[in-house]
């Protein structure tokens, strides 16, 4: 018997958004998966997410940068610490959301109501670029914005809410995205080189 999708429950995004002074990329992702698989109480909570070690690679070449690998977690003084000093805001798409199949993966997630890009924005006059973490959160963002999708370690150019924004489409750092490490790693270097914060 199929599922109603709208007897399933709704999920409210857990986190405020992350927003240092003098931000100049807000990094947006999709929405963190459920709190099982936390290891932290903060953005790409996942062991399994590489996303942290792409940043620990992109910025110090090193994937551990952001690990701790006696206690197996992850290093969140130190995480905060990084994107307040390079200006990097986090936050995702969703705002509410359904998990058609009571796991993490996009493609099973329906958004139910997207983040106010508008106000996210407003908190942060100096950021003039978006960086989206995998294709549906690309999607939500180009709807947002009245953009095309780019592809995938490109980016486009618009004015929204009277600035110039750049909005780019990064790779996935879920482990399913079929790339190595060091190449996600690169596509997100030359994207922080061009921002200028690398």
């Amino acid at each position: 018997m199929e599922t109603d999708i709208n007897s399933l429950p709704i999920e409210s995004h857990p986190w405020q958004p992350f927003i240092p002074d003098h931000t100049k990329v807000l990094i947006m992702g999709t929405f963190p998966p459920k709190s099982n698989r936390w290891s932290m109480d903060f953005y790409y909570p996942n062991k399994i997410n590489d996303f942290w070690r792409v940043m620990g690679l992109a910025f110090y070449d090193n994937a551990d940068r952001f690990w701790e690998g006696i206690s197996k977690q992850f290093r969140l003084e130190d995480i905060k610490n990084f994107l307040i000093e390079r200006g990097i805001a986090m936050n995702d798409t969703g705002a509410k959301v359904r998990r058609l199949k009571d796991n993490a993966s996009d493609k099973f997630l329906e958004i139910v109501e997207p983040v106010n890009l508008k106000a996210l924005l407003e908190l942060m006059p100096e950021c003039k670029a978006i960086a989206t973490t995998g294709e549906k959160a690309a999607e939500v963002i180009a709807q947002l914005t009245g953009t095309v999708v780019p592809k995938t370690g490109s980016s486009v150019e618009t004015e929204y809410l009277g600035r110039k924004l750049t909005i780019w489409r990064m790779p996935s750092t879920s482990r399913a995205y079929p790339l190595p490490l060091a190449k996600k790693a690169d596509a997100y270097a030359e994207m922080f080189r061009r921002i200028g914060i690398l």
